[in-house]
């Protein structure tokens, strides 16, 4: 029997803005103006679509190292401030020596060295740069939480591509069931990143519009940044949080950057997850999808979906509104399920409208695409949220109360 594990009220950031509250608004509106901006600064010789987080960052604290500053963690600071007062609590209650830290990202800080590598290039001598390798160590984001809070636990970063944020809130249940420690500080973050944006356009699977997942006419993705952090522990009266029911993992290893086509390692996450929550299919009242808007992820999730959930649970792709966050992805998407799902945050029941054009690909296996008048089909508010990276790296986490 799985040890009941529960995730406290996120802080996150986004294109949509800071703060729970601002996400549910925005995601529970009627499709409107778009959150994501155009910009022709990250692709030379394109304007793309991009979900960019413009307001002013918390500022870092007085005498941080230089090594730990880096706007992937600001955006990581961002969020925190949201739940510093849980992360306090949990000192109180459980100890700092019992706190563990695990962090979802893909890019980290590798882009704060990006001005000293182009001064290498134009010939000035290496000894007289100031390359801080620390910034950019995948492991960066972890290690600032733990300096920050003034944490001495375990603590790592899980990068998995766009499943890192899912896979990280996965290893800190195991981390609790393991009696490792009694709370974890985990979520996702990633930042725009012109290493990512430029890779993603070399596959040339960039929109050259907005996302337009399931559609006849999508042509591709828009890249975002984000970050979402919760506190999980084994206590229900802890922040009152919502439990983490199960989740299910799978590697199919098709390809390295293109998903299985019959879309079984998505279905096997699928299953996974619900056997390991002791539900069925029939359970689950909302999927947040993976949903990015290209050809290949649609038409694989759509199968997968179909195979596993039939034709009537109502779905959603969030990435319209957000951009797709990659590392942050499973984390910010999580929270959201969270907050859909939770009935004081959303007390009329009421699921994400699609923001999409309506006009369905009809070689595509049929799902339920939510609209404006879509509601929880049931008191029973239980939500699943699909995540799928390169590599064939497939996750599902469920989410209810």
């Amino acid at each position: 029997m799985n040890i009941p594990v529960y995730l406290s009220r996120p802080g996150l950031t986004s294109a949509l803005g800071s703060g729970l509250q601002t996400h549910i608004d925005v995601l529970l509106s009627p499709p409107g103006q778009s959150p994501l901006t155009f910009s022709d600064e990250w692709v030379k010789g394109k304007n793309h679509a991009f979900g960019m987080v413009k307001e002013p960052l918390r500022p870092f604290s007085d005498g941080l190292p230089r090594h730990q500053q880096s706007r992937n963690n600001r955006l990581l600071w961002h969020a925190l401030e949201q739940i510093e007062p849980l992360i306090e609590a949990a000192k109180s209650r459980y100890g700092a020596d019992r706190i563990a830290v695990v962090i979802g990202t893909s890019t980290s800080g590798v882009d704060e060295n990006i001005p000293i590598f182009e001064k290498a290039a134009q010939g000035v001598a290496w000894e007289e740069l100031t390359f801080t390798q620390t910034q950019q160590l995948m492991a960066a984001p972890a290690q600032f939480v733990v300096e920050a809070y003034g944490l001495n636990h375990l603590h790592y970063v899980v990068s998995t591509a766009c499943t890192s944020g899912a896979r990280a809130l996965i290893s800190a249940a195991r981390l609790l069931r393991a009696g490792l420690c009694d709370a974890v500080v985990c979520g996702g973050v990633d930042t725009l990143s012109p290493l990512t944006v430029n890779g993603f356009a070399a596959l040339e699977v960039l929109s050259d519009g907005l996302a337009n997942p399931f559609s006849a006419n999508r042509d591709g993705i828009n890249i975002g940044e984000a970050a979402a952090v919760f506190v999980m522990t084994r206590d229900a009266d802890f922040d009152g949080g919502m439990q983490l029911l199960g989740y299910g993992s799978s590697s199919d290893a098709y390809h390295m950057s293109s998903p299985r086509p019959d879309g079984l390692g998505a279905v096997k996450a699928f299953q996974t997850a619900l056997n390991h929550a002791g539900l069925s299919a029939a359970d689950i009242g909302w999927i947040n999808l993976h949903g990015t808007g290209t050809l290949h992820n649609d038409s694989m999730e759509s199968l997968a979906v179909a195979e596993v959930f039939g034709s009537h649970t109502p779905c959603t792709s969030t990435k319209p509104q957000t951009g797709h966050t990659l590392g942050a992805a499973g984390a910010i998407e999580a929270a959201f399920a969270w907050a859909i799902a939770h009935p004081h945050y959303n007390p009329s029941g009421r699921l994400p409208p699609q923001w999409w054009d309506r006009q369905a690909d009809e070689t595509l296996p049929s799902i339920a695409l939510t609209d404006e008048l879509s509601r929880w089909p049931s008191e029973k508010r239980i939500a699943a949220s699909s995540s799928f990276a390169f590599g064939g790296s497939n996750c599902v986490l469920i989410i209810g109360a």
